[in-house]
């Protein structure tokens, strides 16, 4: 890699038109290679606490896609010199929610791993330009310094960002917060006293714990959080800022049901069981981490969401293409049916197969729910009356997956 400006190379006038060419045609790259740049950057053992942690997820998908525009943006203004890092936001959000997460510059592997993705992608284009052998040899030794070197001053410039983070997180209330929960939730050994007076949070007594976050980027997480110890009546709450897009929330209440009304459309809240004591400080938490990587495994739109509503479906979801097997196998074609036929039998069996208080569930005629369930008959694989329990944890996993198309409530005439 080059490490003196003055020691790049010259870029023959030519080579520089190829490579103007080259970068127009990747600054609207498909968006399946774009997915598999994601996927390609979170892949690996060492991306795994990346890889499990939807915040830092999106930031990741955040920080790939400024770098590539970045890369490509000057490279159409000044084709073939040096691309410098440039810490955008999305960058520096990044280094932050690593650091505030415990992760050090290992976890900037997915640089280096979605480069591999980049310069594939990269090949495919300079090869459509129709350059001649040696133009092409050419093309390709100067781009594959470009990206190598941009690469590399990034995960540079990051670097130098996450340890001047690190040093400001040993500092302050936040940081002796942050290292008391973390020997909470890891279950190390410390005494309930030395821990309640730097948390400034009884550990006695019920505690249900939320997170709260958002994957577009800014949005009003404090007010979120004021809005949700309001609704659980709590007079006080310990929050711990878990990166430039999350809190951590815990409320000394045993149930917490937020209006989405009151909320920002750009932030979601997993909200855990509630527990007691310092076990129930723990287990509510770790309920909310699975509510939340949930409903990020499941792209579903709902913005709130409680551990006992999404219990079973996060069960039977851990393996994404296992559930969807299931699903197919189960549903047949009820799982495309309309919303009404898919919500009258949910209701059916919740209602004990009975067809009177279906109707008065749904508010609509009885005949209407026998010709919707005899609709639903004809599209399953297995009857109805056969497969009750299987039925009814399928139309949970898909009232989860796209809730939109799964309403709550469906009228309609007799």
């Amino acid at each position: 890699m080059v490490q003196n400006a003055a020691d790049w190379p010259a870029v023959p006038s030519r080579v520089a038109d190829l490579f103007r060419q080259g970068a127009q045609a990747a600054l609207d790259p498909p968006a399946a290679w774009i997915e598999g740049l994601h996927e390609a950057s979170l892949s690996g053992e060492r991306m795994r606490p990346v890889a499990d942690d939807p915040v830092l997820v999106a930031a990741v998908r955040r920080s790939n896609v400024a770098n590539l525009r970045r890369w490509t943006e000057a490279n159409v203004r000044h084709p073939g010199r040096r691309v410098s890092a440039d810490l955008g936001p999305e960058v520096l959000d990044t280094a932050r929610d690593l650091v505030r997460r415990g992760l050090d510059q290992r976890a900037l592997d997915s640089y280096r791993t979605g480069q591999t993705v980049a310069w594939r992608r990269w090949m495919e284009i300079c090869f459509g330009l129709g350059a001649s052998p040696d133009e092409l040899r050419a093309l390709l030794d100067v781009s594959s310094l470009s990206i190598s070197t941009f690469i590399e001053d990034t995960i540079a410039a990051v670097s130098a960002r996450m340890e001047a983070e690190r040093a400001e997180l040993t500092r302050g209330a936040h940081a002796e917060r942050r290292a008391v929960v973390s020997l909470l939730l890891e279950g190390a050994p410390i005494g309930r006293a030395r821990a309640e007076a730097q948390l400034g949070y009884r550990l006695t007594g019920p505690h249900t714990a939320a997170i709260v976050w958002t994957t577009s980027g800014p949005a009003p997480l404090e007010a979120a959080a004021e809005s949700l110890m309001r609704a659980g009546g709590a007079g006080h709450r310990l929050t711990v800022l878990a990166g430039a897009s999350a809190l951590w929330l815990w409320l000394p209440v045993t149930d917490v049901r937020p209006p989405v009304a009151d909320l920002d459309p750009e932030v979601l809240i997993a909200i855990g069981r509630p527990g007691t004591d310092i076990a129930g400080f723990r287990r509510s938490h770790l309920d909310a981490q699975a509510t939340q990587r949930m409903l990020t495994r499941l792209g579903s739109p709902q913005r709130v969401a409680h551990y006992r509503d999404i219990q079973l479906a996060a069960l039977l979801t851990t393996d994404p293409d296992r559930a969807d097997e299931f699903l197919a196998e189960t549903l047949g074609d009820l799982r495309h049916a309309d919303a009404e036929t898919r919500e009258t039998v949910a209701a059916y069996i919740a209602e004990q197969c009975n067809t009177l208080r279906t109707a008065e569930r749904l508010f609509t005629h009885r005949n209407t729910v026998v010709r919707r369930l005899a609709r639903a008959d004809r599209l399953l694989p297995r009857p109805l009356a056969d497969n009750l329990v299987a039925i009814a944890a399928a139309l949970e996993i898909l009232r989860w997956q796209n809730q939109q198309q799964f309403p709550r409530t469906a009228v309609e005439a007799p």
